[in-house]
């Protein structure tokens, strides 16, 4: 139960008092609340160019916050049941860096699943940590990696009895959430940090008969897309944190790369949304699990399709389930995720959040109607008659488990040489691939190329997948470790 007043919005409130006083700005940004950049006043707005604005004694500072933006991080650590939260413009790419610098120093291990973002690999390149990767387990039906078994991580933890920190998605981009209680207990006996990776859960907090959040599991720190799911600007994010971690340390970690120049557009939208969400995150995620289900409901209906939910639940790989998580599988029509996703987008006009090799994410939030629904399934419907076609030689697998060779940072830093793709197999790999989104590498830096990668990254190129992470921008070469 919250202990302060959630109907407060202190950086909100500072910005409508900032505007009445009418201050003659000779500080930056330069477009002077607007009036030196018609064009874009005109695009977005005056009433949001004039709330543009510059770090002030009134406004507070993000780098050092000790009035508003203080007072705002109280009210958002008070509703996600945190010891602390931290406002971080730099997109949850940063809060998730923040997090691993913070547990983590050059040579020290962390355990986490290789199905990760992208930013959680480039923590360990910045700092020089070392992973011990617990794989997921794959349903080999759906094609996706899976959450991690507790059997495992215990396993890995009794094996490292070194390292500093487990690592876990909660939930993954599919939905899937692992036995977050469970691994944490079980990290904090052996004296370890958990952080989570929570940049699709913040419903978790507000919704009911949701999985666990990270705070409520007892995890140490959490890194929660605000945007995502619970209607902010893009970019703005939440860095939760527990009693066990020093938040003034977090601080001086956060400031290494978060900017100077904190914006007020997503400052005041994370404090806006906080009070939405700690106010009537109850009804609105009711409304959005209704609405996810219903979709599933008639998607099922269609026929080969197949959307999802807790029905999968195996009690570990698979310890819940997001229910507000709309993931369909799309491989018994004949068409790759990816697909389905080009064409809902090119022929339909929507617009979904992801499609891979097997599956696509409608993501539903608190923007969603139902009759938006109802066009989603009539254009999936209808897709489905238009270009059904025999799934023979469609390949089922979205995740490949990764032979590690080299630290992350050892190989992103080493020596290296280009080859063409398709000749690099034996080779380490020294740069990232990927398809974005979901933004999970199918190489990361230190990682082995093999036969299997090679042909699944030709196989995602020929699907049109949006490939990412190489040197060359038309992914046909690849760098390698030199001498490797």
């Amino acid at each position: 139960m919250s202990l302060l007043n959630q109907d407060k919005a202190p950086i909100l409130e500072a910005l409508e008092q900032f505007k009445r006083a009418r201050v003659v700005p000779f500080d930056v940004p330069g477009h002077k609340r607007g009036k030196g950049n018609k064009e874009l006043t005109k695009f977005l707005g005056e009433k949001c160019m004039t709330v543009d604005v510059n770090s002030m004694k009134p406004l507070d500072n993000l780098c050092h916050p000790v009035s508003v933006i203080h007072e705002a991080e109280c009210l958002a650590a008070d509703a996600f049941g945190a010891s602390h939260a931290f406002f971080i413009v730099n997109g949850t790419t940063s809060a998730v860096q923040s997090m691993i610098l913070t547990a983590c120093k050059k040579g020290d291990k962390i355990i986490l699943p290789r199905n990760v973002h992208r930013s959680v690999i480039n923590a360990l390149i910045l700092c020089g940590a070392v992973p011990i990767y617990v794989n997921p387990d794959v349903d080999n039906t759906l094609g996706i990696a899976l959450g991690m078994s507790l059997k495992d991580v215990k396993q890995a933890i009794l094996d490292n009895p070194d390292a500093k920190a487990v690592l876990v998605n909660n939930p993954t981009y599919y939905g899937i959430c692992s036995n977050l209680k469970a691994i944490t207990q079980f990290a904090h006996e052996h004296n370890m940090l958990v952080l989570v990776d929570e940049a699709h859960g913040t419903h978790f907090y507000f919704g009911e008969n949701m999985p666990a959040s990270a705070m409520s599991a007892g995890a140490d720190m959490a890194s929660v897309s605000m945007h995502k799911s619970g209607g902010s600007l893009t970019q703005s994010s939440f860095l939760l944190v527990g009693k066990n971690v020093d938040p003034g340390y977090t601080r001086q970690i956060i400031n290494l790369t978060q900017t100077t120049s904190g914006s007020y557009l997503l400052l005041s939208s994370l404090d806006i949304s906080r009070k939405n969400l700690a106010l009537n995150g109850k009804e609105i995620f009711a409304r959005v699990a209704d609405i996810a289900q219903y979709a599933r409901d008639e998607i099922n209906q269609i026929g080969d399709y197949y959307a999802y939910s807790r029905e999968l639940i195996n009690g570990d790989t698979i310890y819940d389930f997001d229910i507000t998580k709309l993931s369909i599988y799309t491989l018994n029509i004949g068409l790759a995720g990816i697909e389905v996703y080009d064409i809902l987008r090119d022929d339909y006009d929507i617009q979904a959040e992801f499609g891979d090799l097997g599956n696509i994410l409608a993501y539903i939030s608190v923007g969603d109607r139902r009759q938006d629904i109802e066009r989603l399934v009539s254009a999936l419907s209808e897709i489905r008659r238009r270009f059904k076609r025999d799934k023979t030689g469609m390949l089922n697998h979205e995740y490949i488990n990764p032979y590690v060779a080299l630290a992350p940072q050892t190989a992103f830093y080493a020596d290296k040489e280009s080859l063409p793709i398709n000749e690099s197999s034996g080779k380490i790999c020294s740069e990232f691939v990927m398809c974005y989104p979901p933004g999970i590498p199918i190489l990361a830096p230190g990682e082995m190329i093999t036969n299997e990668i090679l042909e699944y990254i030709d196989y995602a190129k020929e699907k049109g997948c949006f490939l990412t992470g190489t040197q060359d921008m038309n992914i046909e070469h690849i760098n390698v470790v030199k001498g490797e």
